[in-house]
């Protein structure tokens, strides 16, 4: 080290030491970027864990999920914002890290606080599910809002203050194996055709009572038949990925499970030989991806 300059042997990053220690956590993307710009933002990160291996110490077995805010998701994820990454740079302890990583940075020594929060967000849930008979509160990523955990934990509190307040006659375990989801932006408790209860925050107690007695046994078909086609969609994936040598077969999450396995068993009546190596993504519209994904509608057409 001369002149007050970090000395390095090369320019390139040791990319094996870096790919070990990122193997620590999985590292997921929530947006439709590509695979270059993918690339760019892992290779960004490699560079702070090559120089600041301690930030691993908070995030280890820990998802990481590339969006535009940072903090913990409701799901529990680390979310890593991408808002100001480009061409910003600040000077950390004589290194120099772009500012979505000095988030990041700061955010590995904050975790532990989010961490006992989301202890608490477990608690909450739990306390609810007493309260409604045991049926299960549960966040589905794929179908609900982006929630930080902050917000997620204040949804929560301000349902359960209602429901032990209006203190329901529900029979204790009388709703077992339910669940349920809570919506902020509706305004009458509905069914998914997957089984769980959607429950509007604002949903009045007595209506919410009713809503669900009414609907309980239809709901428990419902999730019996989500776990049938649910492994009939795996298998005719298995069969499609076989048959046509594909090197992925997935589906966008809004395509649901009745969508998919009727495009699979339409697949399989074909012969798609161009098909073999591919990645195919069934979802609502023809396109191609950067990451050279070939996008086609679940209802297709010849």
């Amino acid at each position: 080290m001369e002149g007050g300059r970090v000395g390095r042997k090369s320019k390139n990053l040791d990319t094996a030491g870096t790919a070990e220690q990122l193997k620590q956590w999985c590292v997921i993307n929530a947006r439709s970027w590509g695979v270059a710009h993918r690339c760019s933002q892992l290779h960004s990160l490699g560079r702070l864990v090559q120089q600041r291996p301690e930030v691993l110490k908070n995030v280890k077995g820990r998802t990481v999920v590339f969006t535009d805010r940072s903090g913990m998701s409701a799901a529990g994820h680390i979310m890593l914002g991408t808002m100001d990454v480009h061409h910003h740079w600040t000077k950390v302890r004589r290194f120099q890290i772009s500012c979505y990583f000095f988030h990041f940075l700061k955010l590995s020594f904050i975790l532990p606080n989010y961490y006992k929060l989301q202890k608490r967000l477990l608690f909450l849930e739990d306390r609810i599910s007493q309260l409604l008979g045991g049926i299960q509160v549960i966040y589905i990523e794929e179908l609900q809002p982006l929630l930080t955990l902050e917000e997620y934990y204040e949804t929560l509190d301000s349902f359960y203050n209602k429901l032990r307040d209006s203190r329901l006659p529900f029979h204790p375990r009388s709703l077992r194996g339910l669940q349920m989801i809570l919506e902020s932006d509706r305004y009458a408790p509905s069914l998914h055709e997957f089984g769980h209860f959607v429950i509007p925050t604002v949903c009045d107690p007595t209506t919410l009572q009713w809503f669900i007695f009414a609907k309980a046994q239809q709901a428990r078909e419902n999730l019996k038949r989500k776990e049938e086609m649910m492994i009939t969609e795996k298998e005719l994936i298995d069969t499609s990925t076989e048959k046509f040598s594909l090197d992925r077969l997935y589906k966008e999450p809004s395509v649901s499970s009745a969508q998919m396995i009727d495009c699979c068993k339409r697949l399989l009546e074909e012969s798609l030989p161009y098909l073999q190596g591919m990645h195919l993504c069934i979802s609502h519209f023809y396109s191609v991806l950067q990451d050279g994904d070939l996008c086609v509608p679940w209802n297709w057409k010849n």
